[in-house]
């Protein structure tokens, strides 16, 4: 194993680092499309309910059950 102190890193040419550049880029610009996308999102039609798979008819002793 190697101490990360010890480790230096490797002289990037130009093209790589422009290929960096643009990937963060991206990156950034794809998150705040996702950002934008989560904040348009609409719950469940008629409002949240309670999940019908852990209550009543379709658990019994802790498992679910489908009839």
């Amino acid at each position: 194993m190697s101490d990360e102190k010890n480790v230096t890193k490797p002289d990037l040419s130009p093209a790589a680092e422009r290929a960096l550049a643009e990937a963060a880029e991206r990156r950034a610009k794809q998150e705040q499309k996702e950002q934008e996308l989560e904040s348009k999102r609409v719950g469940e039609k008629g409002g949240p309910s309670e999940e019908r798979v852990r209550y009543g008819d379709w658990e019994k002793a802790g498992r679910a059950v489908d009839f």
